[in-house]
């Protein structure tokens, strides 16, 4: 019998090579759910030149999986430790590859929007197990916090490779390879986990209800928020499709919050956030998925519509992204370890907010400011995601880490949709609602870095308030080596 067959009876690994197979296959699951996010948003010029679609469409494009996504992490968490874990992400990954070879069927907007919802689901069912399953794989503390830093750097970097590899792509085939290419990936990392991760025990799963009616609202209350942003702009903000879903969206949220603490198995123990570091480490994280999701968004139709760059050229102008996101983790674990965790994510909130107000000034100043900016953006990205992920972590009972990994995805994802629909609306209310095809007029440019600077002023407050915010509430902790040695 092999090592990692003995290793996979008797459920951990003695090292990280040991478990290259289930970290590998755990790894690229969360790498393939999280470069979803921004796969596309490369391509989205060309998607609305396709399918005839505005700003609106383009944004619950994306928009669309990142609610669903995050509206689910929590209930898929909750599904998994009553079905298996194991179980869950496999069908996780099957209907999550079956669903990207669909795209070759879609013609319209509408479609292709349906389509990425069902994709987020299918990666809800993957995202916090592949987090938790990590943990599972050693019984050594300093060997799961390096194999969950793994997995943080893995999805942060796929997060942000998106728009780099999809650029590439379209430089050669259509957009709709973007998707299909989901398949292929979902397949190898459904064979890592069957060969490496041994399956449930009945001992280590709950018998407790599903709570179901949490799940729903809390994917209403979210839905809801985000549609009265992009129904302002379309409809009038005291129009009654925009009143009606800002009405219906504070009374889903009352009602889950009801609902949680009277639930005998809530969806969310709202208890835990009576821990500051835990309530802290959640706001931080919205505040960082806002930054980097409205900053990704925002600037893809920044290099492709107004400077009229190809779809490779405007995914190569983010490396300096990729290069910081690895280039930044010594000087983030200095922070930590020198200052402990809340003075390092205050010091990267001050960074986020400066590289927005860098960005509203930059954005008529040519690629080197924007650069400059992006680079500004990362450092703080770097230092704010992941001692807070750390941080949240720690915070969790022991028996309680799956359900931590599960609220650390779901803030991110929040402050993903968040950022998403903030910028699509601001640049439809402050320019147009449907970007035209071909060269831009000098007067639309104009017009566009005009909104740009004004939408990047606003981010930069709303950023910096809501991460400096949670980076308060964090302890002095310095708990960094074993954590954040990727």
């Amino acid at each position: 019998m092999t090592t990692t067959q003995t290793s996979a009876s008797s459920h951990t690994y003695p090292s990280l090579r040991a478990a290259w197979i289930p970290l590998t296959a755990l790894c690229l699951a969360f790498f393939v759910e999280m470069v979803d996010n921004t796969l596309l948003s490369i391509a989205l010029p060309t998607i609305g030149r396709d399918l005839g679609s505005g700003t609106t469409a383009l944004q619950w494009v994306t928009g669309a999986y990142s609610l669903t996504f995050g509206g689910l992490l929590l209930t898929s968490g909750s599904l998994a430790d009553r079905l298996g874990r194991r179980r869950v992400l496999l069908v996780g990954l099957t209907v999550f590859g079956l669903l990207s070879l669909c795209v070759v069927a879609v013609s319209t907007a509408g479609e292709l929007i349906a389509l990425r919802a069902g994709l987020g689901i299918a990666a809800a069912a993957m995202a916090p197990i592949t987090n938790s399953l990590v943990f599972r794989l050693f019984d050594d503390t300093a060997l799961r916090m390096r194999a969950m830093t793994v997995m943080i750097v893995v999805g942060m970097a796929g997060f942000v490779l998106g728009p780099v590899l999809g650029g590439t792509a379209l430089a050669h085939v259509r957009w709709e390879w973007l998707l299909v290419v989901n398949a292929p990936i979902a397949l190898i990392a459904g064979i890592g986990v069957r060969l490496g991760v041994a399956a449930d025990r009945r001992e280590d799963l709950t018998d407790d209800v599903l709570d179901l009616p949490g799940a729903l609202l809390s994917v209403t209350t979210i839905g809801l928020a985000c549609y009265s942003l992009t129904s302002g702009v379309e409809h009038g903000w005291l129009s009654a499709p925009t009143l009606a879903s800002i009405v219906g969206s504070v009374a889903a949220l009352i009602l889950f919050v009801r609902h949680e603490r009277r639930s005998a198995s809530p969806m969310l123990d709202l208890s835990l956030f009576s821990s500051g570091t835990v309530r802290g480490a959640a706001i931080a994280q919205i505040g960082t998925s806002i930054a980097m999701a409205s900053v990704m968004f925002g600037l893809i139709l920044h290099f492709q519509y107004a400077y009229g760059w190809s779809p490779m050229r405007a995914g190569l102008a983010n490396l300096p992204i990729i290069v910081t996101m690895i280039a930044a983790t010594p000087f983030s674990e200095w922070l930590a370890t020198r200052f402990g965790h809340r003075t390092a994510c205050l010091t990267g909130a001050v960074f986020l907010a400066g590289s927005l107000a860098g960005l509203s000034w930059g954005v008529d100043h040519g690629y080197p400011a924007i650069a400059v900016s992006m680079v500004v953006m990362t450092v703080g990205l770097r230092t704010v995601m992941t001692i807070c992920a750390v941080a949240l972590v720690n915070a969790m009972p022991g028996n309680r880490t799956s359900i931590g990994a599960a609220l650390n995805d779901t803030a991110q994802e929040v402050g993903t949709s968040i950022g998403t629909a903030v910028v699509g609306t601001l640049i439809a209310a402050l320019v147009t609602t449907r970007l035209p095809a071909g060269t831009w007029s000098s007067a639309l440019v104009a017009s566009f870095f005009h909104g740009e600077r004004i939408t990047y002023a606003v981010l930069a407050v709303i950023v910096g308030i809501v991460a400096a915010g949670g980076a308060l509430t964090l302890t002095d902790s310095r708990a960094t080596e074993d954590a954040m040695a990727a």
